[in-house]
C-alpha cells in the first residue's frame, strides 16, 4: 500500500498565505461600499479558487455552516487538487463583513491547515471563550472564575494592578453583566464590534495591541480558528461550547461531541501542528489594510506556523489591472 503523503508545512505555507491574500484583496472594490453579503461572496469566490490550486486533500471542518445552510466554503466541503496530504481547514473568509462594509477597523480574511483530525470540528453555536497572551504559568485564569476573578489573578501574575489590565469584548446585550463587573475592578475593556478572531491575537501581542485579555461567548468555529492562532504565536484559550436549543445540542453530537460540558484548552481546539494566514483587508492593530498605492495595491498577510513558532509578515504589491484571483 502506497505511503499517505506528509503534511509539509513549510512548503504549504506559502501557498496558503496566496489563498488568504486573494481573499482580501478580492474585497478591496467593496470597502466602505455598504454590502456586507457581496464582500463576503468576494472573499469566498477568492479564496476558494486558491485552495482548489493546492497539491491537498483538503476537508473544510471550520467554515461557513452546513451545506444545505451556506452555498459557501461550508462545512465538509473538499477543496484542492486531491493531490497531496490529507489536510484539516479552517477558514473565515471575512472576519468582519461589517467591517469591511462600513470600513471599521480589524477586518481580516482567515484560514489555518493542519494534518487530518487536527482540529476541534466545532458545530455552529455559542462558545464561552477567554484567552490570555503568552508567558503565564497554565492556568492563571480559568472559565470558572467569575470575570473580576479573573482581571485579579491576571493582574498579580503581571505584578500590576487591575487598573492597568485591559480586556476585549465583543459589544453585545448579552455581555452587558459582564462588562459591569470588569468596570467594578477598575479594568478597562476595548469594546469590538465584529471579529473576535482578532480580538483573541490581539492578547498574544499586548505591548503592541494594548489588549492583556479576551473574554466574551461568540462563535464557536472562531473560537477554532483563534485557538490556531494562538497555537502559533504563544498564548492561553479555553472555550466551552454554549446551547441554546436541543438543534443546536444535535448539532454538537453530529459533530462527535458528546461531553457537552468539557472545557477545552489551547492544545485540545487544534491538537497537531498547524499553519495560519491573516490578510488585512482594513487597518487594524495586527495589520494593515488593503490600499492603492498609485496603479497597485498592497496588502499585508501574518503567516505562521506552529511547529517552529515563526511569525512571518508578508507585503504584496502588484498592478491593479492583474489583481484578479488566480495570478
Amino acid at each position: 500500500m502506497p505511503q499517505a503523503p506528509e503534511f509539509h508545512d513549510r512548503m504549504l505555507s506559502l501557498g496558503l498565505a496566496r489563498v488568504s491574500e486573494a481573499a482580501a484583496i478580492a474585497c478591496a472594490p467593496l470597502i466602505g461600499r455598504g454590502d456586507e453579503k457581496a464582500a463576503d461572496q468576494a472573499a469566498v469566490n477568492a479564496m476558494r479558487t486558491q485552495l482548489n490550486m493546492l497539491d491537498i486533500a483538503g476537508c473544510v471542518v471550520i467554515g461557513e455552516g452546513e451545506r444545505d445552510e451556506a452555498p459557501m466554503l461550508y462545512i465538509g466541503e473538499e477543496v484542492g487538487t486531491g493531490e497531496g496530504p490529507a489536510v484539516d481547514i479552517a477558514l473565515d473568509p471575512l472576519e468582519g463583513t461589517t467591517l469591511t462594509a462600513k470600513d471599521m477597523p480589524n477586518a481580516l480574511t482567515v484560514i489555518a491547515m493542519g494534518p487530518r483530525g487536527s482540529m476541534l470540528h466545532a458545530p455552529d453555536v455559542y462558545m464561552d471563550k477567554l484567552a490570555i497572551g503568552p508567558g503565564f504559568a497554565p492556568g492563571v485564569v480559568t472559565l470558572d472564575m467569575s470575570p473580576a476573578e479573573r482581571v485579579a489573578a491576571l493582574a498579580k501574575a503581571k505584578g500590576t494592578d487591575a487598573g492597568d489590565i485591559t480586556v476585549c469584548v465583543l459589544e453585545r446585550p448579552r455581555h452587558e453583566e459582564m462588562i459591569a463587573e470588569l468596570r467594578s475592578t477598575g479594568a478597562a475593556i476595548r469594546l469590538i464590534t465584529d471579529g473576535d478572531v482578532a480580538g483573541v491575537m490581539h492578547c498574544a501581542e499586548p505591548a503592541k495591541t494594548g489588549i492583556d485579555m479576551y473574554m466574551g461567548s461568540g462563535g464557536a468555529p472562531e473560537g477554532v480558528l483563534a485557538a490556531a492562532a494562538l497555537k502559533c504565536m504563544g498564548g492561553q484559550i479555553f472555550g466551552r461550547l454554549l446551547f441554546r436549543n436541543e438543534d443546536e445540542v444535535g448539532r454538537a453530537r453530529k459533530a462527535g461531541i458528546e461531553d457537552l460540558d468539557r472545557i477545552y484548552s489551547r492544545d485540545e481546539l487544534v491538537t497537531g501542528d498547524v499553519i495560519f494566514a491573516a490578510t488585512g483587508v482594513t487597518d487594524g492593530n495586527l495589520v494593515p489594510g488593503i490600499r492603492r498605492d498609485g496603479g497597485y495595491l498592497t496588502a499585508e498577510t501574518i503567516l505562521m506556523r506552529s511547529k517552529t513558532g515563526s511569525v512571518r509578515r508578508m507585503y504584496y504589491r502588484n498592478p491593479i489591472e492583474r489583481s484578479q484571483p488566480g495570478r
